[in-house]
């Protein structure tokens, strides 16, 4: 539609310059029809009106082939006064759409083609001629000039205006895809293990039915508990996600001295786990560092009890500020049988755990070694 528009401009614009050119022309050519003193022969005001108006009607393609017609308009200034106008239209054309280099290559024509019409008029000379004309052409050239940089400039604008909006897209796209991969991280870290041992423990009463009526009120005690800290948990991650900017509340988040505790509601789902934490100065451990290494340990004993039920696991942690923290997680790898069921996992957990250690400065490691465990290591740095 605009495209159409456009065209309609530009036809528009093209008739008014045709016409245009032929009355300036009509008006250049007059004087030299009501000179007394040297009246222009019949023939070369044949000649001027037909060359003239060849000149406008050239004009038509300006847009086209602008060196050809203003080369084209300026030769048939040779023979035609009347052709002037649209010499000038035509090399104002020009400058406007082709570089200097095309503009200079019409320009150096005018001169000797305006010599030669003084020559062959008998109603000019070239002194005049050149004085005359020559100053016209430069003020087209630099008329054109003008609007083809005015032009560019609004081209370069606009095309910095598109560049800037798509950066823009690009960087919301970007923090939109970072907030959601914080807030799954976030979800995952926060529910994971909750659920994990919920799970677990309904295994363990749907694989023993006969339990006494106290092991059965127990679990059902532990089931509780382990599900209203979850629900606790997730209603602070949400709270956090619903605030605004400037009212942001950071949730409680874990630290070193928390370990142990986390530990301990492992056990107490059934998980046989040898712990043993040499921290020096645990006390005065950042924050940032206790978060990761609580994440690591409780992401490990997820899967543990996901894909592992029932196997023993080690837990070490072990540093010092000089010397960073040490966080080992094994166990021995299961045999599968039907001791219990096995908790669906997408791997999620430990690309987590990578990208966490990975923006901590640190190194995680975790896999099947020699012995017959699986383990996750990792070494975090102790920031000053």
């Amino acid at each position: 539609m605009m495209f159409g528009r456009a065209n309609r401009r530009d036809r528009f614009v093209d008739v008014v310059g045709c016409l245009a050119a032929a009355v300036v022309g009509a008006i250049f050519l007059s004087p030299a029809l009501h000179d007394a003193t040297t009246p222009l022969p019949t023939a070369q005001v044949l000649v001027d009106v037909v060359g003239g108006g060849l000149a406008c009607v050239a004009l038509w393609w300006r847009r086209r082939w602008p060196l050809g017609v203003a080369i084209a308009c300026v030769l048939l200034g040779t023979v035609s006064m009347s052709a002037t106008a649209a010499g000038l239209f035509a090399l104002f054309s020009l400058a406007v759409h082709r570089p200097i280099r095309a503009v200079l290559v019409a320009l150096a024509w005018w001169v000797p083609c305006a010599v030669v019409f003084a020559v062959y008029s008998p109603t000019t000379d070239p002194v005049s001629v050149v004085l005359v004309t020559t100053p016209l052409a430069l003020a087209a050239v630099a008329w054109g000039m003008f609007v083809r940089a005015r032009r560019l400039l609004l081209l370069s604008l606009r095309e910095r205006a598109l560049r800037a909006e798509a950066d823009q897209r690009l960087y919301e796209d970007t923090a939109r895809m970072a907030e959601r991969t914080r807030i799954a991280r976030e979800m995952h870290d926060v529910l994971a293990h909750r659920i994990s041992l919920v799970a677990l423990h309904a295994g363990a009463l749907e694989i023993r039915p006969d339990l006494p009526p106290a092991e059965v009120r127990q679990t059902a005690e532990l089931l509780r508990s382990t599900a209203r800290q979850a629900l606790e948990e997730l209603r602070g991650v949400i709270g956090v996600l619903r605030d605004g900017p400037g009212q942001e509340e950071e949730a409680p988040q874990p630290r070193l001295s928390d370990i142990p505790r986390l530990v301990e509601e492992t056990r107490r789902a059934g998980a046989k786990i040898a712990f043993e934490m040499h921290v020096s100065h645990a006390e005065t451990a950042p924050s940032g560092l206790g978060r990761d290494a609580y994440r690591i340990v409780q992401e490990a004993l997820t899967n543990i009890g996901k894909h592992a039920v029932g196997t023993a696991a080690e837990v070490r942690v072990s540093g010092a500020p000089d010397e960073g923290l040490h966080v080992s997680v094994r166990n021995r790898q299961p045999v599968h049988s039907h001791a219990g069921p096995v908790l669906p996992g997408a791997g999620a957990g430990l690309l987590g755990l990578h990208e966490r250690v990975a923006l901590a400065g640190g190194t995680l490691v975790h896999g099947p070694d020699d012995t017959g465990y699986f383990m996750v290591e990792a070494e975090l740095p102790w920031p000053g």
